[in-house]
């Protein structure tokens, strides 16, 4: 749904990377330090409950993500490595992210069922990422449904944000949400290849 505003977005991380690329900095180098930073708030922050720091800090790397693309455009240095690291290390981000939260649900506050609902937010996010990088290489389309990585990111960063600032219940919804939309869109993906390969329109690699 947020992929819509990518152009926005662009717009807006044009000064940063142009500065960024001016003073000779990696785009790789980008992508690593936001993975890290991303890491660090997610497996740091809250398994302890720390939630709208963690958020906070995540969210402040998460730029990151959107700045080694628009560098690598920038300065013609874009490379089937960079968006393959870029892939990657957005995977164990993601990963690190729900896992986190997955953490505190079955430390400190001992709730099975919540862990539940994050671990299933978190396997279908990946599942959803995985069909979709599956399905292009083999040649098919696979884009959009209701969950796509930017979404998942503002719901669960929106959430733990404002559980961390006092509101009830907020992040046990938000993992509810996320992990039916996460069923739906991968529902959506599948049957979008399903029927690309019933009509032939795609060549197998």
């Amino acid at each position: 749904m947020l992929e819509r505003f990518r152009g926005a977005w662009a717009a807006i991380m044009t000064p940063p990377a142009r500065l960024l690329n001016r003073i000779g900095v990696s785009p790789d180098v980008v992508t690593i330090v936001g993975t890290l930073g991303v890491l660090v708030g997610a497996l740091v922050c809250f398994p302890q409950g720390w939630f709208w720091q963690g958020a906070v800090v995540i969210t402040l790397f998460v730029f990151a993500d959107m700045l080694d693309g628009q560098m690598a455009k920038m300065s013609g240095k874009a490379s089937n490595w960079g968006a393959f690291l870029d892939s990657s290390l957005d995977r164990l981000g993601d990963a690190a992210v729900f896992g986190g939260i997955l953490l505190f649900f079955t430390g400190p506050a001992d709730s099975v069922l919540w862990a539940t609902f994050a671990l299933a937010a978190l396997a279908l996010g990946q599942v959803t990422s995985y069909v979709k990088a599956r399905a292009e290489s083999l040649g098919f389309t696979c884009s959009g449904g209701l969950a796509a990585r930017a979404d998942r990111l503002v719901l669960i960063l929106g959430g733990a944000f404002l559980a961390g600032l006092g509101v009830p219940y907020v992040l046990e919804a938000v993992l509810v949400v996320l992990s039916v939309l996460g069923a739906i869109t991968v529902t959506q993906r599948v049957l979008q290849v399903r029927r690309q390969a019933r009509s032939g329109r795609a060549s197998v690699v």
